[in-house]
């Protein structure tokens, strides 16, 4: 998968821990002919607070070109729990595959700081859109 065509990026900053989102479009695993199109996305989780934190849960929204709506809801991220000290990052890779060729995610991270208070920190909202090639 080639993580350098066209790649937008949305981030922000909420309660002190910088999410940075990078979707990309993933042709070998996809069959436009077939309505199934297979999406990756990187997330970076950079911590800005002063404490240590630890990703203990995600809430995923996700809706397609055809206006379906879908949620996910998991401990952690990709089977992990991350640890992310202050000054520190967390990058993981996962994926979404739509039936439209066109979709948006957004969504939330619970953290749990080292002493004991949990708080939820935003994911923007961020785009899967194929390369232009893919709709002819």
């Amino acid at each position: 998968m080639d993580l350098n065509q066209d790649l937008h990026t949305y981030s922000d900053i909420d309660e002190n821990v910088f999410i940075q989102v990078s979707p990309y479009y993933v042709p070998e695993r996809s069959s436009p002919e077939h309505q199934q199109y297979f999406y990756g996305y990187k997330v970076e989780v950079t911590n800005h607070r002063e404490e240590t934190i630890k990703l203990v849960h995600l809430h995923w929204k996700i809706k397609d070109g055809k206006g379906k709506h879908y949620e996910v809801q998991g401990s952690g991220v990709v089977g992990e729990q991350p640890v992310v000290a202050p000054g520190e990052s967390y990058e993981y890779q996962s994926f979404c595959p739509l039936h439209s060729p066109f979709g948006n995610m957004r969504g939330k991270f619970q953290f749990i700081d080292q002493f004991g208070h949990r708080f939820w920190v935003s994911v923007p909202v961020f785009f899967f859109r194929p390369p232009e090639e893919t709709l002819h």
